[in-house]
């Protein structure tokens, strides 16, 4: 055997290596089991409050359900939070034991942002329609609380939902303030591509958060922001997003080592005006659904004085 045969060999052993080594798989999350953090979870048997449901069930492809608890019901106003994906009985069960009476509207349309981007995108006066209808309706119910702020929240991909809702100036005077739960993403440019391997991020979504941010850091409105450590791989990251959204708002962050709620680890913090931005460690399923069931402190950040 010549040195030409043994390099034909050594070329041909190689090729075969490299086609079986298969692409990185994208981590959504990772599926790697971590237990270090206690990840608590809120119970949906226990809701210790009593109050009044109500369901819109024309306004979107699934029902609206409405939560009253008691102490709206006997208080002459409330705030309004419309809530985006997760389980509809956590938000309720979130109000039912908040320390302060507010009514919540918890949406949950599928998976995906999309499905919550589109009907708003679809129908740019929806949102003005799917609140009146929300504020018509409570105010039917006896001795119901007077609507006195609205604020947003979005799980993941909820968020869709809410860049369509403050991307459009005629929305914004009825949205006192909005929460982003581990839920601010943005696709990469080329597709698919992070920024390790030379892509970039597409901004196009990002830029109706900024702008809010935007107001928020001038006190006009409130905006609270919470993220995790999950890398995707195929889109970007709400670490990514959020580092974009703080460059655009000339804005750091703060490196913390503090608990959160339900074992949450609190990483860094961001504060600036009304707005704030809460990064937690994490990149397992577990710590991202932690932010869900951590809607009731979050809230109480969004609803601060």
């Amino acid at each position: 055997m010549n040195k030409y045969h043994i390099a034909t060999i050594l070329t041909l052993a190689a090729a075969a290596a490299s086609a079986q080594v298969p692409a990185p798989a994208a981590q959504n999350p990772s599926p790697m089991q971590e237990r270090t953090r206690r990840h608590e979870r809120l119970d949906q048997s226990r809701i210790a409050d009593v109050g009044v449901n109500l369901t819109i069930d024309s306004l979107l492809p699934r029902p609206v359900e409405v939560f009253i608890p008691q102490r709206a019901l006997t208080a002459d106003s409330a705030p309004l939070l419309i809530h985006f994906m997760g389980a509809t009985w956590l938000p309720k069960r979130v109000a039912a034991q908040f320390p302060r009476p507010v009514v919540v509207a918890a949406v949950y349309l599928g998976a995906g942002s999309a499905v919550y981007a589109r009907p708003f995108a679809d129908d740019t006066l929806l949102y003005g329609r799917l609140l009146d209808t929300i504020v018509a309706r409570v105010a039917q119910v006896t001795s119901a609380p007077r609507i006195t702020g609205v604020y947003l929240s979005g799980f993941s991909a909820g968020y869709g939902a809410i860049r369509e809702i403050v991307r459009r100036p005629h929305h914004l005077p009825r949205v006192d303030g909005a929460l982003l739960l581990d839920g601010l993403h943005a696709g990469y440019v080329p597709e698919r591509t992070p920024l390790a391997d030379g892509g970039s991020i597409d901004t196009t979504g990002l830029a109706p958060f900024s702008s809010f941010a935007r107001l928020a850091v001038e006190g006009r409105k409130r905006f609270v922001v919470t993220h995790s450590e999950i890398f995707p791989g195929t889109f970007a990251s709400t670490t990514e997003c959020t580092d974009w959204l703080l460059d655009a708002l000339r804005l750091g962050r703060t490196a913390v080592l503090e608990w959160g709620p339900l074992g949450m680890q609190l990483l860094s913090r961001t504060t600036a005006g009304r707005f704030e931005l809460l990064g937690f460690a994490g990149n397992t399923g577990p710590d991202h659904i932690d932010h869900l069931h951590g809607l009731g402190t979050f809230l109480e950040r969004l609803l601060a004085p």
